[in-house]
């Protein structure tokens, strides 16, 4: 499939640099329908006119091989040229508000509740404090190499985009297809997690909401007919509009972040200074080892990254937001991780959901629900962010003529 910024070889006419109105579609888009699926929106190249032009094309192959090896995108492609594929500009309605919320949305999620216990008692013990605090600096790097990047070059694409400027258009390939799976395996995996939850809430079994089908192999004989249906509602609520979806996101991320202040003071109250005693039972390298299992709780953040072209002012809102959030999740991960260690001894904490167990312990077994309602809410939120991540990295990625020019397009209201 040809790209934006190809460079025709000299040997052929049927190959020649893109017309103006494939360079250009919103030279001619106005008075097109959104909803439209010709040919032309998904095959717009010289290349798919006819099987004739087809086949001149396979004599280039080599040609084109290595100008994709060697091609690099530059700024002003990124910045120009492939917002020119999408008709309609997204509409720039975010803050650094939208943005730190967007990080702690994207971010806080089951992760904190379910692996913190495993790594307190398997590996570090109350020095799983300093393991989040390790892999929090560790993403904060992260961060800022993303924010570095994504103020020089504020586009959808996120990390897609910064690939084919800095190592070319091969490389930047083999991401996109990263990508796009990772987008569906993850929502996938999220959803079914989803269900899981609120199964286990309503009844002992993760399975309990699944439908068994004996037919298929064990593995994949439990249909998961509540994880579709939250997917589609998510999707869907991310298809209305960037800032509605923003404002639903930090709304419940805020009251979430009440439900985990509870949580943090509740353990400080409850908690005795002798369980942190002793602070390194598993040395140094226990300490390590869970920080590399707990940098999961951090994973996210790169979604929020692809919100940079819908950003009022990049320069100051994408550092404040995007810093901001990974700061503030540091913090709340480090007092939450600190908050149990102080209430229960690292060789009793329960590794499977120590907060829950952890508040029946002392009597508060109404707390619990709390919990599972903040880890359900973050597997919303991280949903719903992904979508919106996962929707531009797609509309980058077919603004370079990756995928078919089709899934560049925006709609004029949302």
């Amino acid at each position: 499939m040809g790209y934006i910024n190809e460079i025709p070889p000299q040997s052929s006419d049927l190959t020649a640099p893109l017309t103006t109105s494939t360079m250009d579609p919103s030279a001619d888009a106005a008075g097109k329908s959104y909803w439209r699926f010709g040919k032309q929106d998904f095959y717009p190249e010289p290349t798919f006119q006819n099987f004739s032009t087809y086949l001149s094309a396979l004599r280039e192959t080599p040609h084109r091989v290595k100008d994709r090896l060697f091609g690099r995108s530059s700024d002003a492609v990124e910045l120009v040229q492939c917002k020119k594929q999408s008709e309609n500009e997204m509409k720039k309605c975010l803050t650094w508000w939208d943005l730190i919320w967007m990080g702690f949305g994207s971010v806080v999620g089951s992760g904190i509740f379910s692996i913190t216990g495993q790594e307190t008692h398997d590996h570090a013990g109350p020095a799983i404090v300093l393991s989040y605090a390790i892999s929090g600096l560790s993403a904060l790097l992260s961060v800022f190499c993303y924010t570095e990047f994504a103020v020089e070059i504020p586009i959808a694409g996120g990390s897609f985009s910064f690939l084919r400027v800095e190592l070319g258009d091969f490389i930047a390939f083999i991401a996109a297809g990263n990508i796009l799976l990772e987008g569906l395996v993850g929502a996938a995996g999220l959803g079914r997690s989803w269900s899981s939850y609120v199964a286990s809430i309503i009844k002992s079994d993760p399975d309990f909401l699944r439908i068994k089908v004996d037919s298929f192999r064990d593995g994949f004989n439990m249909l998961d007919p509540l994880a579709v249906v939250v997917l589609i509602l998510v999707n869907g609520f991310a298809m209305t509009g960037t800032k509605r979806t923003s404002v639903l996101n930090w709304i419940s991320s805020v009251f979430s972040s009440l439900v985990i202040v509870f949580i943090i003071v509740v353990g400080f109250i409850h908690g005795k200074s002798e369980n942190l005693v002793p602070f390194f039972p598993y040395g140094a390298g226990g300490v390590f080892t869970a920080a590399a299992v707990v940098f999961w709780s951090y994973t996210g953040f790169d979604m929020v990254a692809n919100m940079a072209e819908e950003v009022k002012k990049p320069s100051r809102d994408i550092p404040v937001g995007l810093v901001g959030s990974m700061s503030l999740i540091t913090v709340v991960y480090c007092f939450m991780a600190l908050a149990l260690a102080m209430m229960v001894k690292y060789t009793q904490v329960d590794v499977n959901a120590a907060y829950s167990v952890v508040f029946e312990a002392i009597g508060m077994k109404w707390a619990k629900y709390l919990v599972s309602i903040v880890a359900l809410k973050g597997m919303t939120t991280s949903l719903l962010v992904g979508s919106m991540g996962q929707a531009r990295y797609t509309t980058q990625i077919a603004r370079s003529h990756m995928i078919p020019p089709y899934f560049a397009l925006v709609h004029p209201k949302t």
